[in-house]
C-alpha cells in the first residue's frame, strides 16, 4: 500500500475521475461496512463485489542468498463503478470493475527502487477476482491462493526492468482491525470498513532486476481492507505502519491525518501476539513523533522520515529508519496519487529487552492532500 494506507488506504477514492462515481456513497449497487460482520476464510480472502472498495496489498523484505536485501510491495486495487450507464448497460463488456495494481522494489545495494503500475476493467478478462478464494490479476500480474488449505499464495508480477515470482505462506491466522468486524476510518456512519491482515508469511521464490535472477527467503505481510465508505471530508492523508518484530509480535497502527498534522480519533491500531491471538489499540495508546524529514525531488513533499513510536501501556519503546529515502511512487500512469511507501528497519526496546525487526510505512496527501471525490 496496498496502500493500501490501507491499508486504510482508501486511496482508491482519490483516483482519477473514472473511480469516482456519479453516485452518492452506498449507491444502490452496494452494500456499507456493518458492525457484527463476520469473517469466514478461505470466503473472505476472496472478492467482495457487495463493497465498492477493496484491495490486497502485500509487502515483504527478502533476501538474497548473497546477503542482498530488497523491499517489495504488490497491491491490487478493485473499484466498483455504480451509475445509470453501468446498471442498465447488459453488455459483458460494460465497465462494471476497474482494477489497477501497483509493483514496487526497493533494492538496498544499488539505492534504487523501482516501480511499475497497471490498470485495466473486467469484463473482458484482461483483469479480474474470484469470489471465495484470493485469485485476483491483471494481465499476466496475480496473486493465486495455492492448494486446499489456502495457506499459501502464489505471487506474480514483471515489469521491463525487474519482476518478483513469489510463494507467501501465512504462518499465523487471520488478525481482524477494528471493532465488531469494523475498522473506522472516520466519526459518521458509514465511513467504515472491514479489514484483516495475514502478518507473518514466510516466503521464497526469485527476484529478478535486469537480466539477473536471484533466489531469495524472507518474510511478508498481506492486508486485505473492503468496504463502500468516503474518509471524512477533514482528513488530508494518513500514516501507516506494519511492524514484524524478531520476539514473534506484529504491530499494525494508522493515523488518520487532519490539516493540522494531528490524528482524527478514528486512528487506531492493533498488537499480534505470537500465538496470533490480537490486542486493539486506540489513538491514545500510541505515541507516534517524528524526528526528521525528506524532502522528494521529485514531486517536491515533504515526508516525515524518521520515527519514535511507543507504545507506553505495553512497555514498547521503538525507532523506525527508512533503508533507502526515496521510496516515492508517483503513479501517473494509474491512479495519479504521489505516495510514499517503504521498507523501515526497527530497534527499540520491548518491556525493557532490546528488540529489533522490519516494517512497512506509508504516507499518503505528503505531495497532494487527500480530495473526496463525489
Amino acid at each position: 500500500m496496498m496502500r493500501a494506507l490501507l491499508v486504510l488506504m482508501m486511496c482508491l477514492l482519490s483516483y482519477p475521475d473514472i473511480f469516482a462515481a456519479d453516485s452518492p456513497p452506498f449507491g444502490a449497487q452496494f452494500s456499507p461496512a456493518k458492525p457484527g460482520y463476520t469473517y469466514v476464510f478461505p470466503r473472505d480472502h476472496g472478492s467482495h463485489d457487495q463493497f465498492q472498495t477493496e484491495w490486497w496489498y502485500f509487502t515483504g523484505h527478502l533476501q538474497g542468498l548473497n546477503g542482498r536485501r530488497f523491499g517489495y510491495e504488490l497491491t491490487f486495487f478493485r473499484r466498483g463503478i455504480d451509475s445509470p450507464d453501468v446498471r442498465n448497460n447488459p453488455s459483458h463488456w460494460a465497465m462494471r470493475q476497474v482494477y489497477v495494481a501497483h509493483l514496487a522494489l526497493t533494492d538496498e545495494l544499488a539505492d534504487q527502487f523501482r516501480v511499475a503500475e497497471k490498470m485495466s476493467r473486467a469484463g473482458i478478462q484482461k483483469a479480474g477476482a474470484q469470489a471465495g478464494v484470493l485469485d485476483v490479476w491483471i494481465d499476466q500480474w496475480r496473486v493465486k491462493a495455492v492448494g486446499l488449505e489456502h495457506r499459501q499464495f502464489h505471487l506474480q508480477a514483471k515489469a521491463e526492468e525487474f519482476s518478483i515470482d513469489l510463494i507467501v505462506e501465512s504462518r499465523k491466522p487471520p488478525v481482524m482491525h477494528g471493532a465488531k468486524g469494523v475498522s473506522q476510518k472516520g466519526q459518521q456512519p458509514g465511513q467504515t470498513s472491514h479489514y484483516y491482515s495475514l502478518t507473518r508469511l514466510h516466503t521464497t521464490g526469485s527476484v529478478r532486476v535486469h537480466d539477473m535472477p536471484m533466489a531469495v527467503e524472507g518474510v511478508s505481510w498481506m492486508d486485505h481492507e473492503f468496504g463502500s465508505g468516503e474518509l471524512a471530508d477533514n482528513l488530508v492523508g494518513w500514516d501507516w505502519f506494519s511492524l514484524q518484530l524478531d520476539n514473534a509480535h506484529e504491530i499494525m497502527a494508522y493515523g488518520l491525518r487532519r490539516a493540522d498534522g494531528t490524528f482524527d480519533p478514528a486512528s487506531s491500531g492493533t498488537v499480534v501476539l505470537p500465538d496470533g491471538s490480537s490486542k486493539a489499540l486506540a489513538l491514545p495508546d500510541l505515541q507516534i513523533s517524528v524526528n526528521r524529514h525528506w524532502i522528494s525531488p521529485v514531486s517536491g513533499a515533504r515526508y516525515p522520515h524518521h520515527w519514535s513510536f511507543s507504545i507506553p501501556n505495553e512497555q514498547i519503546e521503538l525507532t523506525l529508519s527508512p533503508r533507502m529515502s526515496n521510496q516515492e511512487l508517483v503513479t501517473t500512469r494509474s491512479t495519479g496519487v504521489t505516495y510514499w511507501e517503504g521498507a523501515v528497519d526497527v530497534t527499540g526496546q520491548w518491556k525493557g529487552h532490546d528488540i529489533q525487526g522490519q516494517g512497512y510505512v506509508e504516507l499518503t496527501g505528503y505531495a497532494e492532500p487527500y480530495e473526496v471525490r463525489r
